[in-house]
């Protein structure tokens, strides 16, 4: 059983920031990649950031400069710094681990249950 959990969302002003973390626990062989994804109602999920266990990352456009992702390997914690937050941040976000869960089994994703974003004046 591996779980993800998510925290630190919430209301924030346009240019404000947030930080959020997101721990795996659980039954974990290896992690590979971690990530963070948001989804609007109507809307398809999309990729904001992802980070290897080497810590490459990569960026959706819309956050290049803004946002950073960041991961701890001993606590199986990955972060996501939110700087100059816009209205059109505003969203569900979900954490993303691609991990084993022993030596001899295939790699899979698991999600968080989401934390609401919310930027508003």
């Amino acid at each position: 059983q591996v779980q993800l959990v998510e925290s630190g969302g919430g209301l924030v002003q346009p240019g404000g920031s947030l930080r959020l973390p997101c721990a795996a626990s659980g039954s974990i062989f290896s992690i590979y990649a971690m990530g963070w994804y948001r989804q609007d109602p109507g809307k398809q999920r999309e990729q904001v950031a992802t980070i290897t266990s080497g810590g490459s990352a990569n960026y959706a456009d819309s956050v290049k400069g803004r946002f950073t992702i960041s991961r701890d390997n001993a606590k199986n914690t990955v972060y996501l710094q939110m700087n100059s937050l816009k209205s059109e941040d505003t969203a569900v976000y979900y954490c993303n681990a691609v991990l084993t869960t022993a030596w001899f089994a295939r790699s899979r994703d698991y999600w968080g249950q989401g934390t609401q974003v919310a930027v508003s004046s």
